[in-house]
């Protein structure tokens, strides 16, 4: 059963990194590299803590945890315990993987690119959301961020899959957390922007 998913995984991957554009792979080089984002993830922080305060301290605190154990549950720990190579170091794909940079670790599932900016979106949507609904776009931006993996030839979809999923719960373990360490939530104040 293992080698009939591990067949079709990398089958899709072939399918969907097969489908590459000269000129977006500059592009997709730009979204995958995550000091990229840097400027963002600082404007984030600073919007944080200058209009909240100390909760924006807190809420800040959180997204780091979150992002922390993302990474460590995917790089720390589930990588060197599957040693699943990733499709550019495999092989028997090496020579059909466009490859836009370079390959990075040995192994790759699952993904903490994934892991962390579907953990770093959710945690800011369940913190935040109804401070505004320009959060709900972190999904899209995690997705779009995801998919630059399989794109520039390091990941297979399920590893980011199985990433995005990890996201997703380590941001919801750590709301609920959250929630209960908290007296409040910035979600039940009054006052909301958009």
């Amino acid at each position: 059963m293992i080698e009939v998913i591990q067949e079709a995984d990398q089958q899709l991957f072939l399918w969907l990194n097969s489908l590459h554009i000269s000129w977006l792979d500059p592009v997709m080089y730009w979204i995958t590299n995550k000091y990229t984002w840097f400027p963002a993830y600082a404007l984030i922080i600073i919007t944080l803590l200058v209009k909240y305060k100390w909760e924006g301290v807190r809420v800040v605190l959180m997204l780091i945890l979150i992002i922390i154990a993302c990474d460590q549950l995917t790089s720390g720990l589930m990588k060197p315990l599957f040693e699943r190579l990733r499709p550019c170091h495999n092989p028997g794909l090496a020579n059909q993987v466009h490859l836009v940079e370079g390959c990075g670790g040995k192994y790759g599932f699952a993904s903490s690119h994934a892991a962390n900016t579907f953990g770093f979106a959710t945690g800011l949507w369940l913190l935040l959301r109804n401070w505004s609904r320009w959060f709900t776009w972190g999904f899209v931006w995690a997705g779009i961020v995801s998919y630059s993996r399989i794109y520039v030839g390091v990941h297979y979809p399920l590893d980011i899959l199985v990433g995005g999923i990890i996201g997703v719960a380590v941001a919801v373990i750590f709301y609920q957390l959250y929630q209960r360490l908290s007296h409040h939530s910035l979600n039940t104040s009054p006052t909301k922007y958009h």
